[in-house]
């Protein structure tokens, strides 16, 4: 599940043990160990590459223009265990706040887009141009590529991309022992490059290992507190580091709420079930715009005509490139925004009715297509999710949690354990993840829309019932990552949130939201031209399974 998503048998033993007791108790020394940081020297960035713009079909762009950034580079331990031994490097970048320094200004933002293995510098342009300029006047936003994540180094990868992704690949829904061995030849095939290629990284790349990252991001700020926006996995990492560094929060927004109860095979299963009602969801929607897309006009007969297709380019991928593999790698970004809904059935229609592949094999290669970029942040994703938490190294459950769950939802189940399949090989056994939850917080906002399918909704009421100083806003629709992507009812109340933390909803109670916000408004049907410069995914949406 690349995108999402420890948990602790007795933290305080466990951080003790890591930086002793005061630290374990949640002192103002959590934050200290390790030789002194010098002030950030911040300088022009370096140019963008061109990839970096964002997604296949395009992110959604502010009307503003892009705000100025400088760029710096940040030494943290590899270890925080050795504080004096060997060093890493992060990358951030920062866009400055213009509020008075000795009135209005509210500090840094840290942002994170989830992953594990978003880099997050590119969400940090995003998210200083989407606020509302007062808002945005009063915050230095802060991007962060965490450790492993490119340009931060090192940076980790584990094959090499061209032969190992060289599409079309074998089918993820395997039809015969055989080619259930072939999957995880290849599952152990990629972890065994990562423990070639990075064994001395690995045992540190880590959850909690990143939480004392953004520690050390706010001390070489100078900051006494910090304030925090995270999406995904990136509401993992922020509800870890406000466990462990409570002192340290000004602010906490976490949009899309990963289940801290589920990490991670777990919220794996689970995420087989939500990503399978959210592709239902769209195959609704097609046919209910059967007179613009003519694949039926029932979710049964839509549904039909989208397995066959996947059946179909077993023998004959659209264009001796899309087989089912990435076609559900396609359609699967079509879980986190249905922005997207309007190029795959324009895409579907064309390969099913017209035999034409074009537009497949376009979204493919704009929304699919496994780059350097990529496999980096996928080696990222493995390297903490299977160093985290304990993993199943018996492949049988593996087979038969999969087929259990394939006989419910079909669209993610193989694909998902095949997309993780190496946790199950891993060179470094899983750990004990932290043990998420404290009362000590200021207010707290989390964002959720009701049908995630990348994080489904019960994780959300689960984080809240941990943070009792936190307050659930509830979304329509089904979206990943709610905030800044178009749902005016719901920025207004990040907005509220940003300018005065005591603005949030009163607690209504263990169960349902404490406010709502509808569902943003429903896509367009219309057949799509698919070009780079349409608007797809959100920026800042960061898949569970890239």
């Amino acid at each position: 599940m690349k995108r999402v998503v420890g948990v602790v048998v007795g933290v305080a033993a466990l951080v003790a043990g890591l930086v002793g007791p005061e630290a374990a108790a949640g002192s103002d020394h959590a934050g200290h160990w390790g030789p002194p940081q010098r002030p950030l020297e911040w300088k022009p960035c370096p140019p963008e590459p061109a990839s970096a713009s964002g997604g296949a079909l395009g992110p959604a762009r502010s009307a503003r223009r892009e705000p100025a950034q400088e760029c710096a580079e940040l030494r943290v331990p590899l270890d925080y265990r050795e504080p004096y031994g060997q060093q890493i490097s992060l990358a951030l970048n920062r866009i400055k706040g213009t509020a008075s320094r000795d009135g209005n200004h509210l500090g840094a933002l840290l942002v994170n887009p989830g992953g594990p293995g978003g880099e997050g510098l590119s969400l940090a342009r995003f998210v200083a141009a989407r606020l509302p300029q007062d808002v945005a006047a009063r915050f230095d936003v802060i991007g962060f590529a965490p450790r492993g994540v490119a340009p931060s180094k090192p940076a980790l990868s584990c094959v090499d991309v061209a032969r190992f992704y060289a599409p079309p690949r074998p089918d993820n829904v395997p039809r015969n022992d055989a080619e259930e061995q072939a999957l995880i030849g290849r599952a152990k095939q990629y972890a065994e490059g990562c423990g070639n290629r990075g064994s001395w990284f690995l045992p540190y790349l880590t959850t909690e290992n990143t939480a004392r990252d953004m520690d050390a991001v706010r001390a070489a700020l100078g900051e006494e507190k910090i304030s925090y926006l995270g999406y995904s996995y990136g509401t993992y990492l922020g509800a870890v580091y406000a466990t462990l560094f409570p002192q340290r929060v000004r602010r906490l927004v976490l949009d899309s709420v990963v289940d801290p109860d589920g990490v991670w095979y777990e919220a794996n299963i689970a995420q087989d079930h939500s990503f399978d009602r959210r592709h239902r969801d769209f195959l609704a929607w097609v046919a209910e715009h059967g007179d613009v897309y003519k694949l039926g006009t029932t979710q049964a007969a839509v549904s039909f005509a989208w397995y066959s297709m996947r059946s179909r380019l077993r023998d004959r991928p659209a264009g001796g490139i899309v087989g089912p593999s990435e076609l559900d790698d396609v359609f699967s970004n079509g879980a986190y925004s249905d922005r997207l809904w309007p190029y795959l059935g324009a895409a579907f229609s064309a390969y099913v009715r017209d035999g034409d592949p074009s537009i497949l094999v376009k979204l493919f290669h704009l929304e699919a297509e496994i780059d350097a970029k990529e496999e980096n942040s996928y080696a990222v994703y493995l390297g903490v999710e299977c160093r985290d938490a304990a993993w199943p190294r018996s492949w049988e459950r593996w087979r038969a949690d999969t087929r259990r769950a394939h006989a419910e939802a079909p669209f993610m189940a193989w694909p998902n354990a095949v997309y993780n399949a190496p946790c199950a090989f891993w060179p470094e056994k899983g750990g004990t993840p932290v043990k998420v939850g404290t009362p000590h917080l200021p207010p707290i906002l989390l964002i959720q829309a009701e049908r995630d399918a990348a994080t489904p909704y019960e994780g959300a009421l689960r984080m809240r019932r941990l943070f009792p100083t936190a307050r659930l806003l509830t979304a329509g629709g089904g979206n990943h990552g709610v905030s800044l992507a178009g749902n005016a009812c719901v920025d207004r109340h990040l907005a509220a949130y940003l300018r005065d933390a005591t603005l949030l909803p009163q607690r209504r109670g263990k169960r349902g939201a404490d406010a709502t916000c509808p569902a943003g408004p429903e896509p367009r049907a219309t057949l799509m031209k698919v070009t780079e410069g349409a608007q797809g995914t959100p920026a800042h949406v960061s898949a569970v399974r890239r």
